[in-house]
């Protein structure tokens, strides 16, 4: 070990990566001591890696604060720094977070600080202005944004995570990162200029924005020419509107609300995933019906209410040739799933097929052996429902039922890899 040269046992301590592991572990010899100092990378501060963090928090911050800084500060060339305490309810002065983020500014590449500071202070300010290139900040006020273009010229991933910041330096926030891909916004507080909560972004180099629990907003725009991840989360919006050139390739909405939606050009989609989607499906299937590249459909958490709503897997087979994997998990009414069956197309490339119901019925089954008949080169089957608690003879005989025509249709289809991931309402556990 002693043969080592110095920066290789720098690298074996970046990879440690916990700030705790890196102290004992450089607590093995000078060598050792010297390398934490003169040639370690990465460091992190995380609650969920060691639970003494929160003992030294129990009265003050204080204690957490200082040996933090004497950590830091017995290095010279940190490139990525982590100072995640979840879970922590304490607030860490702005000071000795300057002092951090001062200290490391020329060196840091990659910064995630997650701690409620006070008082607020302009976070961006005190950051490195030509290296960093991953941003994440949660927990925190973000003001006075300068309007300065390239003031973080090599950030690629910026995310924010129940930051308050008004619109326009959300805005102002974008323009200073001409090289920004990746865009991550969870719970903003958004402060508006005006009554009408219209959220405008632009950004020509971004290619994937997940927005999360957002509730405040009426209309949301968003420029991105070169964007091909959409993914929205936990949402309500009355209009969502994407002016882009037709590279989207990635939409993910799960548990949205719309009133309108539209996203441009669909010519290069690859994968579409929606999970409890308010929007009907004919008005969605629209929008992606010459997506001809289609390679993954996942509708999930669906409710029909009448015949026009229904997926019609004629239409399906028709519009996405190309897909391989389909995902259907609907609300089982009476007299309505057959009418997703109609036609004779087959969905020839189809070789992982995930289907789901709301309640048990007896027409589960049945629909099941229709959409595998539809599908005659699947090679995986996945079955994911609901088991309630059984209370009534009633109830007891339908699950009865259901288990024997489950396993009788396996029987048919012995060459499947068949899986099932049940799910108890009460308890929300997957068996």
């Amino acid at each position: 070990m002693e043969n080592l040269p110095i920066e290789v046992v720098g690298n074996i301590l970046s990879q440690l990566g916990s700030a705790r592991d890196v102290m004992v572990a450089s607590a093995t010899c000078k060598k050792w001591r010297d390398a934490c100092t003169r040639h370690l990378r990465v460091l992190s501060f995380d609650s969920s890696d060691w639970a003494g963090y929160r003992a030294l928090t129990i009265d003050s911050c204080t204690c957490l604060e200082i040996i933090i800084t004497q950590t830091i500060f017995q290095t010279s060339s940190l490139q990525s720094l982590s100072i995640i305490m979840d879970g922590i309810s304490d607030e860490f002065l702005a000071a000795p977070v300057i002092a951090w983020l001062m200290y490391t500014r020329e060196t840091l590449r990659s910064l995630i600080y997650t701690v409620p500071t006070t008082p607020t202070f302009n976070i961006l300010e005190k950051l490195g202005r030509q290296k960093l290139e991953v941003l994440e900040l949660a927990h925190n006020s973000i003001i006075g944004v300068e309007p300065s273009y390239q003031r973080f010229p090599s950030l690629v991933s910026l995310s924010l995570s129940n930051v308050s910041i008004s619109a326009l330096d959300l805005n102002l926030l974008l323009t200073a990162c001409p090289k920004i891909e990746d865009l991550v916004l969870v719970r903003l507080d958004i402060h508006m200029s005006d009554t009408h909560a219209t959220l405008e972004l632009c950004s020509p180099t971004l290619k994937s924005i997940l927005i999360q629990t957002t509730s405040s907003l009426d209309k949301f725009i968003l420029e991105a020419d070169t964007l091909e991840t959409f993914h929205l989360k936990d949402s309500s919006l009355e209009q969502f509107e994407l002016i882009g050139k037709g590279t989207l390739k990635n939409i993910i909405i799960d548990d949205v609300s719309f009133i309108h939606l539209d996203i441009g050009e669909t010519d290069n989609l690859e994968i579409v995933d929606l999970s409890r989607f308010t929007l009907p499906w004919p008005k969605f299937h629209q929008l992606i019906s010459r997506s001809s590249k289609l390679r993954k459909l996942r509708l999930w958490g669906m409710v029909f209410d009448d015949e026009d709503e229904i997926v019609n897997l004629e239409t399906v087979a028709m519009c996405f040739p190309k897909l391989k994997h389909f995902a259907l998990s609907c609300d089982m009414r009476d007299g309505l799933l057959h009418y997703g069956l109609q036609g004779s197309a087959q969905l020839e490339n189809v070789t992982v097929l995930e289907l789901g119901w709301v309640v048990i019925g007896e027409h589960f089954c049945h629909w099941v052996e229709g959409v595998l008949d539809r599908c005659p080169n699947v090679k995986k089957l996945v079955v994911h429902g609901f088991v309630f608690d059984i209370k009534t003879q009633e109830e007891c005989q339908m699950l009865a039922n259901f288990t024997s025509d489950i396993v009788r249709l396996m029987r048919r289809y012995m060459h499947l890899d068949v899986q099932f991931k049940y799910t108890n309402e009460i308890s929300g556990l997957s068996h």
